[in-house]
């Protein structure tokens, strides 16, 4: 589990993620190719994946897959490019 980013390209591709590992934590970056905060931390969500095993990291477009969290439960939220509030939610469901 963990050490890198998975790159989420559809609904099934979602879908078969958390079927697979319904226990897991995830961390989510819903990300988009025209947003400059996105951009800015993807690298920080990068190295975060390498730090901390014990959590999943998805990555998720949402021009390209929009409708992946309808129906799904959210236990937390960041919005914005900060990067220390991102580790600190990591570290926070981490374990």
């Amino acid at each position: 589990m963990g050490g890198k980013v998975v790159i989420i390209h559809s609904k099934s591709e979602w879908d078969a993620q958390v079927m697979t590992n319904a226990d897991a934590t995830y961390i989510v970056d819903f990300t988009a190719t025209w947003c400059g905060p996105c951009r800015m931390i993807g690298p920080v969500f990068e190295e975060l994946s390498n730090q901390f095993d014990s959590v999943v990291f998805l990555k998720v477009d949402v021009d390209e897959v929009e409708q992946v969290w309808k129906g799904g439960q959210k236990v937390d939220e960041l919005v914005g490019a900060a990067k220390d509030k991102l580790k600190e939610l990591v570290v926070k469901y981490a374990g």
